[in-house]
């Protein structure tokens, strides 16, 4: 076959041509994005990865520099050299920040449930409190009530959120408990 042939016509051969030149620039854009996620991450934990020696000087060269067209031409080199050690070398890597965005993502929506639940409590409803009374009936009404009755007017009276701020510590400690038993009884 001649090289002037195009590769969509016909007559091609069952050669492997590699990936596609858009399958080539999702790799990069991947590394790309892992190396950002690199440089971001605390050193602490950066520590904690096993990384290359150069990727690992190249992450602390990053961090140093702050201009902004200078910080991502250096990123772009840094992702070319994680390029050059291949997917494998940061499969673990990966596999680690991916878990950690996971329970990220799982504790925030938590906290976005406490925060609802703490709205409903602060709201004219009281099923959302008789609800929670049925369900934690350990729970201190007295206490959580006269909370209640003090977030309610702090927010009318513009005062600081302290007693907004002790509903929900009790609602995060209700939740921890209840998560406590129930990973007990599994074991």
């Amino acid at each position: 076959m001649s090289p002037s042939r195009s590769r969509n016509q016909t007559e091609l051969s069952d050669e492997d041509y590699g990936p596609s030149r858009t399958q080539q620039r999702r790799e990069a854009l991947a590394t790309l994005t892992l190396a950002r996620q690199l440089v971001e991450l605390p050193p602490t934990r950066l520590a904690k990865l096993q990384l290359p020696d150069d990727v690992r000087d190249e992450v602390a060269t990053t961090r140093r520099i702050t201009a902004h067209i200078a910080h991502k031409r250096q990123l772009a080199y840094l992702a070319k050299i994680m390029r050059r050690h291949g997917d494998e070398a940061f499969e673990s890597v990966r596999a680690e920040l991916g878990e950690n965005r996971d329970r990220q993502r799982q504790e925030k929506a938590a906290m976005h449930r406490l925060e609802a639940l703490r709205e409903q409590l602060l709201g004219e409803d009281e099923n959302a409190l008789s609800a929670l009374i049925t369900q934690h009936p350990g729970l201190d009404r007295q206490h959580l009530r006269s909370l209640i009755r003090q977030a309610r007017s702090e927010r009318d009276g513009n005062k600081p959120p302290r007693a907004y701020r002790e509903i929900f510590q009790l609602l995060k400690e209700l939740t921890d408990s209840d998560s406590d038993p129930a990973s007990d009884e599994a074991v």
